[in-house]
């Protein structure tokens, strides 16, 4: 859960972004400057450390909030999905606070802001562990339950091939038969890695690195260390910076695949054989560049023009992060030693499965940044 605080903060702007897409909702950079003037304040007599200190010490109190409820939490069912929530909100709001710092590091003390930002990437990166291997464990035991029959039949996914050497003549039934035991090849090595993730987790909210982090936050919620260039106009200073996260946003959109993308996926071609897609994992990076880049878009549009509706493009490349991922997992369990090869076929199955929902997400990303022209 996120919660941004803009509409009680000095300085903050209503959301005046105008979208490169119709449904994508992301802002020009014109707009960007627009929106410091707009709302009754000039934007001359705006400086820029009247813009981003608010929004970090907001984003500072979230995190430390998050950090309260999640100690405070209990050990009982509840307690856990508090937990859970509470930790969710911890990486939202360290996230947050690390990106900004990233696109407006001219305007801080930069050794500071360097540092505090490793440390913040890095228990982002602890904590979102746990989260991500559950998350991916459920993808993936659903896609098999549907794939298979168990979930309420194959509706919807990828068309399944006939297994190769096979003992049925019935595709159902190969699938069937390897799923149970790829189900659970996967929950023992998905559950594993949650298990230490949540041990590791553990131990780095106990760290004294991690108090050390907390007590930088805490100060960020008090005392924002800006240097001299955040005393200039917003307009000035700020907006070009902003400016500059969305082109570089676009710069990376630009260089994806998109033609491509607009195309219906041909899912049959993909599982013929159980050959990978021409769209392979190897081609999977530039996409998740842009949905970093994306994210520090966001916040920067937060810090200037206050929250804008990001959230369909973000939708779909979190969509995509996911079953790319899955994906990664199936294929991984698939060279396990000495399984059978029903096992592997079902996993072969599950991973053709996750790259077509990895072609499916780019089309939606493509729809939404691109959209159709409406008709006359």
């Amino acid at each position: 859960m996120q919660h941004h605080d803009t509409a009680s903060r000095p300085g903050s702007r209503p959301d005046t972004g105008r979208p490169l897409g119709e449904a994508a909702g992301i802002g020009p950079a014109e707009a960007l400057a627009e929106a410091l003037s707009a709302g009754g304040l000039p934007a001359q007599d705006l400086a820029s450390r009247e813009l981003l200190a608010p929004y970090l010490h907001a984003r500072a109190t979230e995190f430390l909030r998050s950090l309260r409820l999640h100690r405070e939490s209990g050990q009982d069912p509840q307690g856990a999905a508090e937990a859970a929530e509470a930790a969710r909100a911890l990486r939202a709001a360290a996230r947050r606070i690390s990106g900004t710092l990233h696109t407006f590091r001219p305007l801080t003390e930069t050794g500071w802001a360097d540092t505090l930002r490793a440390e913040l990437a890095w228990l982002s990166g602890i904590l979102a562990r746990e989260h991500a291997y559950a998350g991916r464990l459920n993808r993936l035991l659903e896609a098999l339950n549907r794939l298979s029959g168990a979930g309420g039949g194959t509706g919807g996914g990828v068309p399944v091939p006939p297994a190769r050497g096979g003992g049925s003549s019935e595709p159902g039934n190969s699938l069937t038969v390897g799923a149970a035991r790829a189900g659970a090849l996967l929950e023992r090595q998905l559950t594993l890695a949650r298990t230490r993730a949540h041990s590791a987790a553990l131990q780095a909210l106990g760290s004294s690195r991690f108090h050390a982090v907390a007590d930088a936050v805490a100060l960020l919620a008090s005392d924002v260390p800006l240097g001299p260039a955040a005393a200039a106009p917003a307009a000035e200073v700020l907006a070009p910076l902003a400016t500059g996260a969305e082109q570089r946003l676009r710069e990376a959109v630009a260089a994806l695949p998109l033609g491509r993308a607009a195309h219906p996926y041909n899912a049959e071609a993909l599982v013929h054989g159980l050959a990978p897609a021409p769209s392979s994992e190897a081609q999977d990076a530039p996409w998740h560049h842009v949905r970093l880049l994306l994210r520090l878009h966001r916040y920067a549009q937060e810090v200037v023009a206050g929250p804008g509706d990001t959230r369909p493009a973000a939708r779909a490349l979190d969509r995509h992060r996911d079953a790319a991922e899955a994906a990664t997992a199936a294929a991984s369990a698939a060279r396990t030693p000495r399984i059978a090869p029903a096992t592997a076929y079902a996993l072969g199955v599950l991973h053709a499965d996750q790259r077509h929902e990895v072609e499916a997400a780019r089309f939606a990303f493509q729809q939404v940044w691109q959209p159709a022209p409406a008709a006359p």
